[in-house]
């Protein structure tokens, strides 16, 4: 089996419907050898400080900068997105090869790229590549997959600027609210 994972729930009811996967399921689509899933964006995100120390859950000036000596992605804590990840993950243990269909862009290959790491996805992967939903542009689209390694460079970038919001974000505004914050 093939599995497709899309961005947005509406995206992947797009794809399975051309390429016949038409039985609906709990979390995704099936048939003609394809399941399609979806991620509705982000599933996963970067680490909390706390995840990485105990201590970085106090927000102490002396704990500052905090950089973790590798960042670590998690799934987030959400029902709904524990749910739709466990279907991911069933679905990626039992496929032959993964169909990335997540937006055309940094952040699209970022999303895809972390649930797929978290999912321990060891099949080939391909990219569709789009920028329309049109029935011409996903056939022609199935038709012109590429190895996903073509897209590394990609991952790279929205990884890079991940981690740089995250360090930015995390260590300024702590600094500022225990330096500035008024204490009550």
């Amino acid at each position: 089996m093939k599995l497709c994972i899309a961005e947005k729930p509406s995206v992947a009811k797009d794809i399975a419907e051309i390429i016949g996967a038409k039985t609906r399921r709990d979390g995704y689509y099936e048939g003609n050898g394809y399941a399609v899933t979806w991620t509705f964006g982000h599933l996963c995100t970067l680490k909390e400080p706390h995840d990485y120390k105990e201590s970085w859950k106090y927000w102490r000036l002396e704990d500052l900068p905090i950089i973790p000596p590798n960042f670590g992605v998690k799934i987030i804590n959400d029902n709904g997105v524990q749910k739709q990840f466990g279907t991911i993950k069933n679905l990626v243990a039992q496929c032959d090869e993964v169909i990335n269909c997540g937006d055309a862009g940094q952040e699209g290959e970022l999303i895809q790229r972390w649930v797929l790491l978290k999912a321990k996805c060891k099949v080939p992967i391909k990219r569709l590549w789009i920028s329309s939903l049109t029935e011409e542009a996903i056939r022609e689209g199935f038709l012109k997959l590429k190895d996903s390694k073509q897209y590394d460079n990609l991952y790279a970038a929205g990884s890079a600027r991940a981690i740089g919001d995250w360090m930015l974000g995390i260590n300024a505004t702590r600094l500022f609210t225990v330096k500035f914050g008024r204490r009550q």
